[in-house]
């Protein structure tokens, strides 16, 4: 296994490009170099310069690769194709004039399912009619990325999308040939979800391309839970914690993926309130627990 590790712009609160409260863009790169990454995603296009020189200036000064990057729009809603469209093509062209390899699509969060996330059987689900256009676009912007850009495409489940849940994941996978589009596992996604990503990936190995790496604080997940906290204001509060500080056995995933030689980079997600203070101490803590966990190995 020859698993090289980043760390991505939500680390430092960074959900959507534009927001108030987002870091400057050279802050994430400093502080990222600093924890001792040598990789960074593009995550959601538009936080980072979108000119070509500007980012690769940027990234060779630090000594960072870009990794992958994120279509995170709502493929869920048929009045905003223009905008998967466009937030497809500028991120798949970003990735490819900077030679990164790996895409990843995710429906993102809608206000419905904010509100019920991490909950499955509360839920509302997508009729099949809806179900079926959803997935007319997810195959769309898929042979995008794969055939016109040349890049390896993902699915990413996501909590408040409609696509968070096990048994929706695995519907997309069996509605979308593996030609075009592979799985990337979120640690702490799936066990918000209610299921185990390590079982998850042992079903879905020859499918996984690439992981995001979160861990989930356990109390904090049994407060939102019961409390039916909507997601974002459980990110504020800490629902994502340090790795190897929650629930996720890293030992164990890295275990898996070593017995099946995992190739590549993956990158740590620890999504946070945008306003935090500790954003280099996390990224440096969860750098060092994951390299020590593959040093042990």
């Amino acid at each position: 296994m020859q698993l090289k590790i980043s760390n991505a712009p939500c680390s430092w609160g960074v959900e959507t490009p534009d927001a108030i409260n987002n870091p400057d863009w050279k802050t994430v790169l400093d502080e990222c170099q600093a924890a001792g990454y040598k990789g960074i995603e593009l995550e959601s296009v538009g936080f980072f310069p979108e000119d070509l020189n500007t980012l690769k200036d940027a990234l060779n000064e630090r000594d960072l690769t870009l990794t992958a990057g994120v279509v995170f729009r709502p493929f869920h809603d048929p009045k905003q194709w223009d905008t998967v469209l466009d937030g497809a093509h500028r991120t798949f062209s970003s990735l490819k004039a900077q030679g990164a390899k790996q895409a990843v699509l995710i429906d993102s969060i809608a206000e419905e399912r904010a509100l019920t996330a991490g909950r499955p059987d509360e839920a509302r689900r997508l009729d099949a009619f809806d179900w079926k256009n959803m997935m007319e676009r997810v195959e769309t912007i898929a042979k995008i990325g794969t055939q016109e850009y040349g890049l390896n495409v993902a699915l990413h489940g996501h909590a408040a999308g409609f696509i968070e849940y096990k048994d929706e994941i695995e519907r997309v996978l069996e509605d979308i040939d593996e030609s075009i589009l592979s799985l990337c596992i979120d640690t702490g996604h799936c066990l918000y979800a209610g299921f185990d990503p390590i079982q998850f990936y042992q079903t879905h190995k020859n499918r996984t391309t690439y992981f995001h790496f979160k861990d989930i604080d356990p109390q904090v997940q049994k407060v939102v839970t019961k409390n039916r906290i909507n997601f974002y204001e459980a990110i504020t509060q800490g629902l994502f914690c340090n790795l190897g500080k929650g629930i996720c056995d890293f030992q164990k995933l890295f275990e898996e993926m070593k017995k099946l030689d995992f190739q590549g980079w993956s990158t740590i997600e620890q999504e946070c309130d945008s306003r935090s203070k500790s954003t280099l101490i996390d990224a440096s803590y969860n750098h060092n627990y994951l390299k020590g966990l593959l040093e042990k190995m």
